[in-house]
């Protein structure tokens, strides 16, 4: 039987205790309570994150296995070499941190994840998440981001996470022009590489994730690398550099696979 949060301050229980397979809904912890910087920050801090549907409850998840995306296990295909390469010597093609965070999650929200009909970013969770992000370092350790894909002026495509330590959650990513969200999360991996980040959370097994290096860890083992990370001090400077692109030299691909 899953707990249902009736206060603020009714903690989240043990990841243990989330249904297992078999259930209706192997991996749902918890219930109810509300979105809110604090709430969230103890979530996923815990490895725990939200996803409901409107008409529903908060419902609080921990999959079992989980998937992720080990940073230097990310696959940098022959095509998205040659789409980084052209993005990052064509004038008006850039990658920018932060500059629109609702933005990035009004944009995801109006996409539906990979198998599913519909959105499960209902507008609750784009506040949430906003208020959180708006907050910034100085309330609880840990923020959301977004990585955003810019052409001529133009958000073309991002994604949006949450960073603890060294410790990066990805949720969700959308793409008004062809393979944006791609170049978006190839910047999360070098910027991840550039401050020590091992580890990606990727939530649910997608095969597009799994196309990019993403595979699934047992809870167990998944909580055990995220650990250490969370125990790591914030990245202070949450911004992305061109230079950062050096890091898909190694780790990704051989030297001359470099996108610059």
């Amino acid at each position: 039987m899953i707990t249902w949060l009736r206060s603020p301050a009714d903690p989240l229980p043990a990841t243990r205790r989330a249904l297992g397979p078999g259930s209706e809904a192997p991996g749902l912890l918890a219930a109810g309570g509300e979105l809110t910087p604090t709430r969230l920050h103890e979530a996923y801090s815990k490895g725990v994150f939200p996803w409901y549907s409107d008409g529903q409850p908060v419902l609080w998840w921990s999959p079992d296995p989980r998937m992720v995306l080990i940073v230097d296990e990310f696959k940098l295909s022959r095509s998205l070499r040659k789409t980084l390469a052209k993005f990052n010597r064509t004038p008006g093609c850039e990658v920018r941190i932060d500059s629109d965070f609702r933005g990035v999650m009004n944009a995801c929200a109006s996409t539906p994840r990979e198998g599913q009909g519909g959105t499960w970013i209902v507008p609750e969770m784009v506040e949430a998440y906003a208020a959180w992000h708006g907050k910034g370092h100085g309330h609880e350790r840990g923020r959301t981001h977004s990585v955003e894909t810019w052409i001529d002026g133009e958000l073309a495509g991002g994604l949006y996470c949450v960073g603890i330590g060294r410790m990066v959650f990805g949720e969700s990513m959308f793409s008004r022009r062809t393979d944006a969200s791609k170049i978006a999360l190839a910047a999360l991996v070098c910027f991840c590489r550039e401050h020590g980040v091992p580890m990606i959370d990727c939530q649910q097994r997608t095969g597009h994730l799994a196309s990019l290096g993403g595979r699934e860890l047992p809870r167990r083992e998944f909580e055990a690398r995220m650990a250490p990370s969370l125990g790591e001090p914030d990245i202070a400077d949450w911004s992305y550099h061109p230079a950062m692109w050096r890091h898909l030299q190694t780790g990704g691909g051989r030297p001359e696979d470099s996108p610059t």
